[in-house]
């Protein structure tokens, strides 16, 4: 046989043989692959609105239940309302939610039990309660979901409801209670506090793989058509980041309320400090693609030493994210993908655009600023993640 050379010290080394990462599913395997966009893309929202729908619906029904059973209200509308508004389809901030309703619904029914009894129902009359509402409730409160309920609960006092006595009474403490089961609700029934940022995260270094591979080939063909289509794919990566940190931000209330997931504080707490970095990495490989396409658009062709280096760095996004979806104790983790990163921070040299065009240093400059910001996901100071770089 022939004797194989050996391995340079700059070639990236084999993965460590571990447990295999078990990829999140979106979809029940049902040949979803075979269905048309059209009818996954609903199926998928369906699949992430099933839990909050369930507990909206749980929410409302047990509100109505405490308000009419324990407490002995004849129409407690506001406590099922409050419980939906407070939870909605959205994972962040419901406590604050909770709070801004009550709120509300105190602020709106005072001034509406005050103003209507002193100058009756009617079109003016309206006007000027909802105007009074919203008003002290922006006094009251900075919650832009304040106002609205005020306005909202004025309006019903002063179309629908008797204002004063009882009855104005009953609907406060309605609204409190529909926002205290909400809460409660959301500590029994949770949703998973790590899970959907993670797989929020993995989704957009999935779309960075793809974008940076294709960048890479478009590239050595010259095409300039493809390099457009990576553009516009690497664009679309926004709404990923803000559903991911819509997403952190939900999870970290979920942690604080629920005891069922206090334990998992911090992995939660790894994934909030990656989203700044993998937002910052996104941005840079934007910037990298749009010089790519400027470059074979002028007919400027880029050394393939670099090229290669596109590649491994798409690479570097795929192993990112197996470990942005592997359990603890699972490979790769945070140190097989630093390696991975340092292996081809060795070969980004300075050197390597000594003499060269605009295009080719501004693509090598923004693959090492995205290069520092994935070591900075991998747990790295940005000090440290700088000094694995000439």
């Amino acid at each position: 046989m022939t004797p194989q050379p050996p391995a340079s010290s700059d070639s990236p080394e084999p993965r460590p043989a571990g447990p295999p990462v078990e990829r999140i599913k979106l979809l029940p395997t049902l040949g979803r692959d075979r269905l048309p966009p059209r009818v996954r893309a609903p199926l998928h929202r369906v699949r992430l609105s099933l839990l909050p729908v369930l507990q909206c619906s749980l929410a409302a029904g047990l509100a109505w239940w405490i308000a009419t059973q324990i407490f002995d209200h004849e129409r407690p509308f506001f406590a099922p309302i409050a419980a939906v508004v407070s939870l909605g389809l959205s994972l962040g901030q419901r406590w604050r939610r909770a709070l801004e309703v009550a709120i509300g619904v105190t602020v709106g029914v005072a001034v509406g039990d005050l103003i209507i009894s002193v100058i009756g129902s009617g079109t003016w009359q309206i006007t000027v309660v909802v105007a009074i509402a919203m008003l002290c409730a922006v006094l009251v409160d900075k919650g832009p979901l304040v106002p609205i309920q005020a306005a909202s609960s004025a309006v019903l006092v002063a179309t629908l409801l008797p204002p004063g006595g009882v009855d104005g009474y009953h609907r406060v403490i309605d609204a409190l209670i529909g926002g205290l089961v909400a809460i409660g609700v959301v500590a029994l029934i949770p949703t998973h506090p790590v899970l959907r940022a993670r797989r929020d995260a993995a989704n957009v270094l999935t779309t960075m793989s793809d974008v940076l591979a294709e960048v890479a080939e478009g590239l050595r063909r010259m095409d300039h058509e493809r390099l457009s289509e990576a553009l516009e794919n690497a664009r679309t990566t926004q709404a990923g980041i803000d559903a991911l940190r819509s997403d952190i931000s939900g999870g970290q209330e979920i942690s604080r309320i629920s005891p069922l997931h206090w334990a998992r504080r911090s992995r939660l707490d790894r994934v909030t400090a990656m989203a700044d970095p993998i937002d910052n990495a996104v941005r840079n490989v934007r910037v990298l693609t749009r010089r790519a396409a400027s470059s074979t658009e002028r007919g400027q062709k880029i050394k393939p030493e670099i090229v290669d280096l596109i590649g491994q760095l798409g690479h570097a996004f795929d192993v990112l994210n197996d470990m942005m979806l592997a359990d603890p104790g699972q490979m790769p983790d945070q140190a097989e993908a630093a390696r991975v990163l340092r292996s081809i921070a060795r070969r980004a040299k300075p050197e390597l655009v000594e003499g060269s065009a605009l295009s080719e240093t501004v693509i090598l400059a923004q693959l090492r600023s995205t290069l520092v910001d994935l070591l900075m996901a991998c747990g790295l100071s940005r000090v440290s993640a700088m000094a694995t770089l000439r």
